[in-house]
């Protein structure tokens, strides 16, 4: 059977189940696989509308275009889902790791890739938050997210820091069981306008009725919870002086590129959230109340 023939057959199998549909006996069943087809047809043709265009825009440089379909995350999708993705998983969890060793390396810290093997990653942590659950949790969540935007066909994700006591640096796996029941509860969402805060500049934004506590510090962006770990007021216009915050009503101070370590009182610490940027755009990962 030529192919022309083969998409011919498959058409029609394809509208006789449709019609299929027209004639099942339970409402509900038949109102469901219905909406179940039309949105996976949606979701398809929406790709493919994309595919296209980025075809046409790059159409010089064929090599070029290909790699530029994989960076798209629908299309990306569509590929990874008939096996056609032109780049390795190696190659795309790299590629998030590196997206997310910027924020990483801003509070302190770094990712090492140990192994993928069968599409479980396991990774290593590394910081200066050691000590810190939530701090260490905001690290891991970062490197999540990335790896879930690049490499969406990643099985299982183990993330290690038990070493020997000679590299302190790193942070023990234990720490993150503390704080992932507040961590499931967050998801990630834009925020626009982040890139007019000038440096050593502080800035607060109220986002799904909690307030976020913004600062740039050189060319890094940080956030945090608004609210001072030891007499939990605003931070809004506390001191910013090298990397050093201090709150404007007890004067307790606070290293904001070490995950908001307290320098006055080592077990006080600012809340951290994590925060991705890529293609000009800011993320960040709030709590939401379901």
């Amino acid at each position: 059977m030529t192919e022309q023939a083969t998409l011919h057959t498959r058409l029609e199998m394809i509208d006789t189940l449709v019609a299929r549909l027209d004639h099942l006996a339970d409402e509900e069943v038949r109102d469901t696989a219905t909406e179940l087809v039309q949105l996976v047809m949606e979701l398809h043709r929406t790709g493919l509308e994309r595919l296209l265009k980025i075809v046409t825009q790059q159409i010089a440089t064929s090599e070029g275009a290909i790699l530029r379909l994989a960076e798209d995350q629908l299309v990306a999708g569509l590929l990874l889902l008939h096996e056609l993705h032109p780049v390795d998983l190696v190659t795309r969890v790299g590629r998030a790791l590196e997206q997310v060793r910027p924020y990483l390396k801003s509070h302190g810290g770094n990712v090492e890739l140990l192994e993928i093997d069968e599409g479980l990653v396991r990774l290593q942590l590394q910081g200066s938050c050691h000590g810190c659950p939530s701090s260490a949790m905001t690290l891991k969540m970062a490197i999540e997210e990335a790896i879930s935007e690049h490499a969406p066909d990643v099985l299982g994700l183990e993330v290690e820091g038990v070493v020997p006591a000679s590299l302190p640096g790193f942070i023990p796996l234990e720490s993150f069981e503390h704080a992932a029941d507040a961590a499931s509860a967050m998801q990630w969402e834009e925020i626009a306008g982040l890139h007019d805060l000038a440096d050593g500049e502080v800035d607060t934004r109220d986002l799904h009725d909690q307030s976020v506590l913004f600062l740039r510090l050189n060319t890094g962006l940080y956030a945090y919870q608004n609210g001072c770990s030891h007499c939990g007021n605003s931070l809004k216009t506390g001191t910013l002086s090298g990397s050093v915050l201090s709150c404007p009503d007890c004067g307790t101070q606070f290293d904001v590129m070490r995950a908001g370590r307290c320098l006055d009182l080592p077990a006080l610490h600012l809340e951290p959230l994590p925060l991705l940027q890529s293609g000009g755009k800011t993320r960040i990962a709030l709590a939401v109340s379901p």
